[in-house]
C-alpha cells in the first residue's frame, strides 16, 4: 500500500536546536522525512522550514500529531500546518478581458501540472465566458469599479464563503481590492504584473516599451497587499527583446511571460514552498 504523503511547513523564530527538536518529534510518532528544505534568515531572525514526511502506520491523525507536536516543540513559537499533499485547495480565478493567464493555468490544471479546485472564474466582463464553459466551471460576472468597489466585494466574499476558498488568483484582473479585503486575505491572493516595465503605465504598456525601444521584459508574480503592485514577490521572469519586434509582438512575448510568471508561482504556492517572511518571500525550490 502506498503511504499518504504530507506536507509540513513550520515557521518560527530563529533559534539553536529546530532541526533537531523537530525531527525527535517527527521520529518519536513513527514519522519519516522523505524532503527538507531549511533557511534561516537573519535579518528577520526567522525559521523557514518545509518537509514532506509519511507515517509508517498510514494515514496522520490531525489532533493526535498536533497535540504531541505541540508538547514537544512548545518552546520554539512555531506556526506550522500540515497538509495532505494530493490536496486541491478551492480556488476562484479573477480575469477581465484578456485570457492568456487563465487559458495556461486551466490547462496545466486539467493535465494535473497544478493541483487545485476551481470552483469559478469571476470577471468584470463577460467575454471569457467561453473559456470557463469549455472546462465546465461556473463563471461569475461581477461588475466593479471604484465607484461600486463595496459592492462588488461583497458578493465576491459570498462566493468565497460559499465555496470554502483558499486560494484567489488575478489572472489578469484589473480591477483592485479595498485594503481591508487585501488583509483580510493577506497570502491568500496571487497577482501577475508586468513589473519589468514598471515606467509605463496604463492599458497599452507593450506599445510604451516599443515607442521606447526597451531591450528586456519581464513580469512578477507576486501576493497583494494594500500598497498596489507592491506585496511579496514569488515569482519572476525576464525575456530579451529588441528593435525588430513590433508593438503586436512584443505584447505576445508579454502575454506568454505573464502565462508561465503566473502558473510557477501558482505551483509553489500550491506546493508548500512559498513563505512570507515579513515584506518579502522565501521560496524553495
Amino acid at each position: 500500500m502506498k503511504n499518504t504523503t504530507y506536507i509540513f511547513r513550520i515557521k518560527c523564530p530563529d533559534a539553536y536546536g529546530i532541526v533537531a527538536k523537530v525531527s525527535t518529534s517527527l521520529n518519536d510518532m513513527d514519522i519519516f522525512i522523505m524532503d527538507s528544505s531549511f533557511f534561516s534568515d537573519p535579518s528577520t531572525k526567522s525559521y523557514f522550514m518545509r518537509l514532506k514526511i509519511f507515517s509508517s502506520k498510514g494515514e496522520i491523525e490531525f489532533s493526535n500529531f498536533s497535540n504531541a507536536f505541540n508538547e514537544a516543540c512548545s518552546d520554539l513559537k512555531m506556526e506550522w500546518t500540515l497538509e495532505n499533499e494530493a490536496s486541491s485547495p478551492n480556488t476562484l480565478v479573477f480575469v477581465s478581458k484578456y485570457g492568456h493567464c487563465l487559458q495556461d493555468l486551466l490547462y496545466k490544471n486539467s493535465i494535473d501540472s497544478l493541483r487545485m479546485n476551481v470552483c469559478g472564474i469571476v470577471s468584470n466582463h463577460e467575454n471569457l465566458k467561453t473559456i470557463s464553459d469549455n472546462y465546465s466551471i461556473p463563471f461569475f460576472y461581477i461588475k466593479n469599479n471604484s465607484e461600486i468597489r463595496e459592492k462588488a466585494e461583497d458578493e465576491i466574499e459570498g462566493l468565497i464563503n460559499d465555496n470554502n476558498i483558499e486560494l484567489m488568483i488575478l489572472a489578469r484582473y484589473m480591477q483592485i481590492f479595498s485594503p481591508d479585503f487585501c488583509s483580510k486575505y493577506s497570502g491568500k491572493v496571487i497577482n501577475i504584473h508586468h513589473s519589468f516595465l514598471p515606467s509605463f503605465k496604463g492599458a497599452k504598456p507593450y506599445k510604451q516599451a516599443y515607442e521606447k525601444g526597451v531591450k528586456i521584459m519581464g513580469a512578477t508574480a507576486h501576493y497583494i497587499t494594500e500598497e498596489l503592485d507592491a506585496g511579496p514577490i514569488i515569482e519572476q521572469t525576464v525575456e530579451r527583446v529588441d528593435h525588430s519586434q513590433s508593438p503586436e509582438e512584443l505584447e505576445l512575448i508579454g502575454q506568454d511571460i505573464e502565462s508561465i510568471t503566473l502558473t510557477r508561482a501558482v505551483k509553489k504556492h500550491l506546493e508548500g514552498k512559498v513563505f512570507i517572511n515579513d515584506k518579502k518571500t522565501v521560496v524553495f525550490d
